[in-house]
């Protein structure tokens, strides 16, 4: 299904990778650490732009077990990356969620994106999203193609039901976890929180600004928007979370991508795999209600037949 000119060989071309991402070139587990019900492994993803570390939480029997890969936030904390799936951060509910999700049965996989975590030394944001833009590509779409490599890797694993793997994040991981979803079909299902918004409605409104300058794709908003974006994930299963008071999806940029979105569901005779939920009372945070609503989400949309 097509959406206001874009599909996934325009979407790769804007990000300035017009063949689409490299794959993997293989993965190395680095440390392994067991516990009482599961285990934790350090990775290093090998791609044609070198290392990419990664954590994945998995559970301890063999499987073959749904996946998820986790899409890590942004917040200005360039120190914590991938670690936010062992440890959380302050706008998520206190319990991590690498740990919960292998309790319940899920792989999980975390990425260190470019100048996050481990992969500060490779430069500032601004440096990179400026490298980037010199040499005709963006920032997030090297963000996308690493994500895309992890996928690879999750892919490849014999503990890993291939098809039946989500993507989820909030703020950042949020807007990778859709846009991934979007340019990648072996992503049967995406929940994501706190950054769906039209950049057109956010430029209107001078909250585009509050993005950090890796989410620019120049051009992007003459041939649709995030709504139309997040509408070729369509019909598969996908869920929006969102805060009334978050500055990053005021209601002008919100509702007008949710339009979209439902309309996308709608015309796909599969409006039932849309879940919506906006926190009117919230801003920048998960609430309790959002973090069940994504834990249901899940469990629907890949352990449930």
């Amino acid at each position: 299904m097509n959406h206001a000119g874009l599909d996934v060989t325009r979407l790769w071309t804007l990000l300035g990778h017009p063949d689409g991402p490299q794959p993997a070139r293989g993965c190395d587990v680095t440390q392994c650490a067991t516990f009482a019900d599961h285990a934790v492994e350090e990775i290093r993803i090998e791609t044609a732009g070198g290392r990419i570390p990664a954590t994945l939480f998995r559970p301890l029997d063999p499987g073959p077990h749904p996946a998820v890969l986790y899409c890590h936030a942004h917040g200005n904390r360039y120190d914590i990356g991938r670690r936010e799936l062992a440890e959380g951060r302050p706008a998520l509910q206190p319990a991590a969620y690498g740990p919960l999700l292998a309790a319940r049965g899920f792989v999980t996989l975390c990425a260190d994106m470019p100048g996050f975590g481990d992969r500060q030394a490779e430069g500032s944001e601004a440096a990179l999203a400026k490298a980037a833009f010199w040499q005709g590509r963006t920032l997030f779409g090297d963000m996308l193609a690493d994500l895309s490599a992890a996928l690879d890797v999750l892919t490849g694993r014999a503990d890993v039901d291939d098809t039946r793997i989500a993507t989820f994040g909030i703020s950042m991981g949020a807007t990778h976890g859709y846009w991934l979803a979007a340019l990648d079909a072996r992503v049967v299902a995406t929940a994501h929180l706190c950054a769906f918004a039209g950049i057109t409605g956010l430029i209107e409104a001078g909250g585009h600004d509050l993005h950090g300058i890796y989410m620019t794709v120049p051009g992007l908003l003459r041939h649709g928007d995030m709504g139309d974006v997040a509408a070729l994930v369509a019909p598969r299963p996908q869920m929006v979370g969102a805060g009334g008071t978050d500055p990053l999806t005021p209601p002008r940029a919100l509702q007008p991508a949710l339009a979209t979105l439902s309309a996308a569901y709608a015309e796909a005779g599969a409006a039932q795999r849309l879940t919506t939920l906006v926190s009117a009372e919230t801003g920048h945070v998960e609430t309790p209600q959002m973090r069940a609503a994504v834990l249901d989400f899940l469990e629907k949309a890949l352990v449930q037949p």
